[in-house]
């Protein structure tokens, strides 16, 4: 009897080590974000949602075990890397992908089997993922994924059985159901934006397309800015897929930057005629609390139309705490014995608190000064950008945007090459 006592599994025991189990896996991922994602393990919204797309795959897992479904393959495991990097990176999706694998192993047959699969299967849909820009790829991503695990499951079958006879058809069946789920991933990726307020390549997608409401308003209320603004995210693009970073977030971000410009655009020197300026009229103070205003305009038009939050802090943060330059030293050259309030004259920030805020900065700065240059060569157009970005860097607007000082030498580098290609200048050779 007491051998009996011995060998009987006791579910307490079996319940304690599942518990430990899953919180150990669960308290790795925990920890990965805390040292490797921290922006992600501040943001409880952010760490919670990979959280609930990792229970949610796990649950689907256990139901398909609990109710003995004919195979756990049905479950769309590839469809959760695809929602995580639709939100966050590669990186991120990747590990998210593993650590739900190892929860879930238990309820395969075969254990090694479906790791195999499953990875090789979370890595095709990363792959076919990256740059998302037409709903299509989604069915690509599918049928491919669906390829990779017919490919897998074929091949181990073959090497372990060295028979033909040994692959189960109905196997393939049950991948073709998984791979069918993974298209759910454009629903879910709606929900979880509205659940967790995040903001998905999907709607990045949707917003940087020039026909949006806003930026049709833009277009024909301030049509200086609106071109402005398409030359800066070109600008801001090209340097941001050079040195690594969202380009399409970037994108939205530039094109979205001015839009409180709509508000009184006559006062913007873009959308000014010849001979008509109304800063004619104002003190120089007057003046710069109309240029700064357009970041309050921005922000409550942005709102307004709901905007993303993450596209308004662009909104917010382009002009960082920089003052406006023009008009501070026309009024301390004007005024040289008056006593200066710097504070009347400067943006009120925060600084760009993320490297394609910064890269945002540099671009619109850049940008509209590079049109008042006369012979726009390349030292003309070098000494341009590096005066620039050397004042931001003096004014410590940088200092929370991540970049590195081989990123901002980069930056540069790409400015001059993408000015220089804007303005067709041919850069002469020595013999």
């Amino acid at each position: 009897m007491a051998y009996q006592n011995d060998t009987v599994p006791n579910q307490l025991a079996i319940w304690i080590g599942q518990v430990l189990f899953i919180g150990t896996f669960l308290l790795l991922l925990f920890l990965f974000l805390v040292l490797f994602r921290q922006k992600i393990s501040r943001d409880y919204r952010k760490a919670f949602s990979i959280l609930s797309l990792i229970l949610f795959i796990a649950g689907l897992s256990s139901l398909a075990w609990h109710f003995q479904a004919p195979s756990v393959y049905i479950v769309p495991f590839a469809i959760l890397p695809i929602l995580i990097r639709s939100f966050f990176d590669t990186r991120m999706a990747l590990f998210a992908h593993i650590i739900t694998l190892i929860l879930v192993v238990y309820f395969a047959d075969n254990s090694t089997e479906f790791l195999i699969l499953q990875i090789g299967a979370g890595l095709v849909a990363l792959f076919t993922f990256i740059n998302f820009r037409k709903r299509s790829q989604l069915y690509t991503s599918a049928i491919l994924i669906w390829i990779t695990y017919s490919a897998i499951y074929t091949s181990l079958q073959l090497m372990r059985e060295g028979s033909f006879q040994a692959l189960h058809y109905s196997t393939y069946i049950w991948f073709l159901i998984s791979c069918i789920g993974v298209l759910f991933a454009l629903p879910l990726i709606y929900i979880f934006e509205k659940v967790f307020g995040l903001v998905g390549e999907l709607s990045l997608l949707e917003l940087t397309d020039t026909n949006n409401r806003l930026l049709r308003e833009l277009s024909h209320k301030a049509p200086g800015t609106f071109h402005h603004s398409v030359q800066v995210a070109n600008l801001a693009e090209a340097a941001i897929e050079e040195i690594g970073g969202n380009s399409l977030l970037l994108r939205a971000g530039a094109l979205y930057h001015d839009i409180g410009k709509i508000i009184k655009s006559q006062f913007f020197i873009e959308n000014q005629v010849p001979g008509s300026n109304p800063h004619d009229r104002l003190s120089f103070e007057e003046s710069a609390e109309v240029i700064i205003s357009h970041i309050t305009f921005g922000v409550e038009l942005g709102r307004k139309y709901r905007l993303p939050d993450i596209v308004i802090d662009f909104i917010r943060t382009h002009h960082g705490t920089l003052t406006v330059q023009y008009f501070y030293k026309n009024y301390v050259k004007s005024f040289p014995d008056a006593a200066s309030d710097i504070e009347k004259f400067s943006y009120p920030g925060p600084v760009p608190h993320s490297r394609e805020m910064a890269v945002l900065m540099m671009a619109d700065s850049v940008e509209a000064a590079s049109r008042s240059i006369q012979d726009p060569n390349l030292e003309n157009l070098t000494q341009l950008v590096n005066k620039i970005i050397n004042y931001q860097l003096s004014e410590k607007q940088y200092i929370h945007s991540e970049l590195t000082l081989k990123d901002i030498e980069r930056i540069r580098q790409i400015f001059v090459r993408h000015l220089l290609n804007l303005y067709h200048v041919r850069v002469e050779y020595p013999e």
